[in-house]
């Protein structure tokens, strides 16, 4: 089996005249955490759109575990993500919001969503709505959401966004502790401190390239 988690070729993608990633290839490593870095429009959101399945790439493939997304599947299997800011249902509380989900092909058990919301740092019995959750509840709710299924890789952008000091260092251990299971983990971060704390490997890029990786 191989050890290679994901594989980027030649990646291509444009928009109308607007070409927003070129001939990006990379190999990410099962098992270790990945930090893609670079100033806002060089490409990284579009790019792990690409390797989900949310967006297809005019040229070049993206494979998660063997499987080309938009071939093999239409979607990475076996794959949580958190990109850009995560849509709950406004009028529900975070642990109603999870519950409704997992009840989706029954992916979850109350247990483990209740589990799920404690191990980011909220408290399932809130009863505030999401709709008055903070920035920072909301990518907690995120990360929750995206292991629901338990998955062997997570793509998580910018997933300190809106949490303070206490809340960032518990996220960090927490992607250690789901490294340490054997998780493989593509992290994007603006803050210098989580590549450096939290990644085996880092790419830069910039204006849709590649420039170090």
């Amino acid at each position: 089996m191989s050890d290679i988690a994901v594989s980027v070729q030649h990646i291509t993608k444009r928009f109308g005249s607007d070409t927003v990633l070129k001939d990006v290839s990379m190999e990410l490593e099962q098992g270790k955490i990945h930090g893609i870095i670079g100033r806002n429009g060089s490409g990284k959101t579009v790019l792990m759109k690409c390797i989900c399945g949310f967006l297809r790439p005019t040229e070049g493939t993206a494979q998660v575990f063997g499987k080309t997304i938009g071939k093999d599947c239409d979607f990475a299997p076996n794959t949580g993500m958190l990109i850009e800011t995560p849509g709950f249902l406004p009028h529900e509380t975070g642990m109603n919001n999870l519950l409704w989900l997992a009840k989706l092909g029954n992916r979850a058990s109350k247990e483990r969503v209740k589990s799920l919301i404690e191990m980011v740092g909220l408290d399932p019995t809130l009863r505030k709505p999401v709709s008055q959750y903070s920035l920072g509840m909301r990518q907690r709710l995120g990360i929750a959401q995206a292991l629901l299924d338990d998955p062997a890789l997570l793509i998580l952008d910018e997933p300190m966004n809106g949490l303070d000091k206490n809340g960032v260092r518990s996220i960090r251990e927490l992607l250690l502790s789901l490294k340490k299971q054997g998780k493989t983990i593509i992290l994007a971060s603006h803050f210098a401190q989580d590549i450096d704390e939290l990644c085996d490997s880092v790419c830069e890029m910039d204006q849709g390239c590649l420039i170090t990786g």
